[in-house]
């Protein structure tokens, strides 16, 4: 680890980031790495404004995020479980700002743009509606005919046209840089020649993409900012430990099934060898700081290794690298793999969360075809300017009012509507 960090840190020609990296202090006291995002070379905003005298562009941004609606609802949006399981477990709002720690803690020792990293984690859930993945397989079904629905181009929409807080725009009108690493930090969208590749391959791009009228100079054919690729393998390292804490505290499996798994299994033998006496609650805590801990230096390490190879001396260097630069290890994407495949079947399809997701995909269609046949149901300001004969703009206007709900908020709107309201829980 060292040597490799030493070796990088001569090649940018900077003696006390060398020195550092020998001593194993890692970086995050220096100047920004050339390939970093320099925020005095931001490429601006939509709509121009007035340059900050207190603060750059991407802090800026992470501002308006945070003080943004959509921000604020996470906080009653579930991540697995929903609210009625108890406030101990993750929301959107407690993973987005885990994740918006680890993002700056990788950026901080790749010497990348801190405030880049951090924006981009905290906007990456904001398009997730009611209910975790469960809204948006029922929210996907409902729109099949008029587009379909995506979380990740929600997100984008949100900050793009969704907010309305501002008298000059609709939007946040963010940096063209947190725009771009939004849209694209699990990788580029289309091929050098417009066509959709990866997951949007057969659907074709986001209608919720396509609305913007400036898509494409984002450039969806390249990776995006290094800060970008930060944020999106953060989102890994906190879904692989939150979710084991989430699982383990509920009762959907135990310490002891998790011992076959790499890492984890080693983790919990050493734990129970120093502390013979740790409850469960401690152990289960000491099992996801340390795999949180070596995710993140094995991150370091292997994007330290990349950048050595490819030497990049700007940001538009990693965008054109043609793969992504901050990433796991093949050992560490091995481990990543096996916990993902360990949980899929112990928690995301355990019988009893299948048991609430049937209720809650209920509730998500249920009012999705209410406000379609009665679009007078939903509030004056989800009315306004729309043309109530076009079905696809119907079906649009009601997808983004039911995606911006709060799991409580969705609930109760159905109590309001239906008599057969289901507990969820």
């Amino acid at each position: 680890m060292t040597a490799s960090r030493a070796r990088y840190a001569d090649s940018l020609g900077i003696d006390d980031l060398r020195e550092a990296a020998v001593a194993g202090l890692g970086f995050g006291t220096e100047p920004l790495a050339p390939f970093g995002v320099h925020p005095e070379e931001s490429r601006g905003r939509r709509y121009p404004e007035p340059v900050s005298p207190t603060r750059t562009p991407f802090q800026r941004d992470r501002d308006r995020i945070i003080h943004s609606t959509t921000f604020r609802r996470l906080k009653h949006k579930t991540q697995v479980f929903v609210f009625h399981e108890g406030d101990h477990y993750r929301t959107r709002l407690t993973h987005t700002l885990e994740v918006a720690q680890i993002a700056r803690a990788l950026a901080r020792a790749l010497r990348l743009n801190e405030d880049l990293a951090e924006a981009l984690a905290l906007a990456h859930d904001l398009g997730h509606t009611p209910f975790g993945h469960t809204g948006e397989d029922a929210l996907d079904a409902c729109l099949s005919d008029f587009g379909g629905f995506d979380h990740n181009a929600q997100s984008f929409r949100a900050v793009t046209e969704l907010e309305h807080s501002y008298a000059e725009f609709d939007g946040l009108n963010l940096s063209w840089e947190t725009l771009e690493g939004l849209v694209k930090h699990n990788g580029p969208l289309t091929d050098a020649d417009g066509r959709p590749i990866g997951r949007h391959a057969e659907r074709g791009l986001p209608v919720a993409l396509l609305a913007y009228p400036d898509l494409y100079s984002l450039k969806l054919d390249t990776h995006a900012s290094a800060e970008a690729q930060c944020a999106a393998i953060a989102d890994d390292i906190a879904y692989d430990a939150h979710d084991i804490d989430d699982g383990l505290r509920a009762g959907l499996f135990s310490l002891d099934d998790l011992r076959p798994l790499p890492l984890i299994g080693g983790f919990l033998e050493a734990i129970e060898t120093k502390y013979p006496d740790l409850d469960r609650h401690r152990t289960i805590h000491e099992i996801t700081r340390r795999l949180i801990t070596a995710m993140v230096e094995d991150v370091i390490v292997a994007s330290v290794n990349r950048l050595d190879e490819l030497r990049p001396r700007s940001s538009d260097d990693i965008r054109q690298a043609g793969y992504t630069v901050v990433t796991f290890s093949d050992e560490m994407a091995a481990v990543d793999a096996a916990i993902k495949g360990f949980l899929f079947p112990r928690m995301y399809r355990h019988p009893e969360v299948m048991r609430v997701r049937r209720d809650a995909d209920r509730v998500v269609k249920d009012l999705f075809y209410k406000y379609v046949s009665h679009p007078d149901f939903m509030p004056e300001e989800w009315r306004h300017g729309l043309d109530m004969g076009d079905p696809t703009a119907l079906a649009r206007r009601v997808g983004d009012y039911i995606a911006g709900m709060t799991d409580r908020f969705a609930i109760q709107e159905h109590r309001r509507w239906f008599d057969d309201t289901p507990e969820l829980r």
